[in-house]
């Protein structure tokens, strides 16, 4: 009787101990999203492989107005796009708002370099969230700027945000994305 019962009792220490584990690789587990704002198309190519990669949710920040070939001439500084970064309050409109934010704990938000910085309808994104307990990571691509500004300025508009090291993804491979994202972890 005493075999039987101390089987038992290692047994369901054995149990509880599988059960547990399991709970808590649940529980690491973390529900990514990727949210991305992207003018020409470039952006959205490196969030749609950066969410393949990660295992994660995809989102566009998409402009209530979309911008028009127009909108995006650096050149002229009356255009939509030069108007908007040249006002810091400037915060264009957003459709398809997310429902499920609360649900996610890591946010990746990519876009695309304008004047140096994140153009202002990421900082309309970021308003329109509470980001509180999340690991925000921002992505960008650019035809010739880095993205240390973007990250310095988005940090120091939303310093309660916990903020991780921002890259510049320019014709990324999948390894190096992969790469990225294990080292975000």
């Amino acid at each position: 009787m005493k075999k039987l019962v101390m089987m038992l009792t290692a047994l369901l220490t054995i149990s509880l101990s599988a059960c547990s584990q399991k709970n808590t690789e649940t529980n690491m587990k973390q529900k990514v999203l990727v949210a991305y704002f992207s003018a020409s198309g470039t952006t959205k190519g490196v969030a749609q492989q950066l969410a393949e990669v990660a295992g994660a949710d995809l989102h566009e920040i998409k402009p209530a107005q979309p911008y028009t070939d127009a909108d995006l001439d650096w050149r002229n500084k009356q255009s939509r796009s030069s108007v908007e970064m040249q006002d810091k309050k400037s915060r264009p409109a957003i459709t398809d708002k997310l429902t499920d934010m609360k649900d996610y704990d890591v946010v990746y938000v990519g876009f695309p370099i304008w004047w140096y910085t994140c153009p202002t309808i990421i900082n309309t994104f970021m308003e329109a969230y509470d980001f509180q307990g999340k690991t925000v990571i921002p992505f960008a691509t650019s035809g010739g700027s880095s993205i240390k500004k973007a990250c310095e300025d988005l940090k120091a508009t939303y310093p309660g945000v916990n903020w991780k090291e921002g890259k510049l993804l320019n014709r990324s491979s999948k390894d190096d994305l992969k790469k990225w994202v294990e080292s975000n972890k």
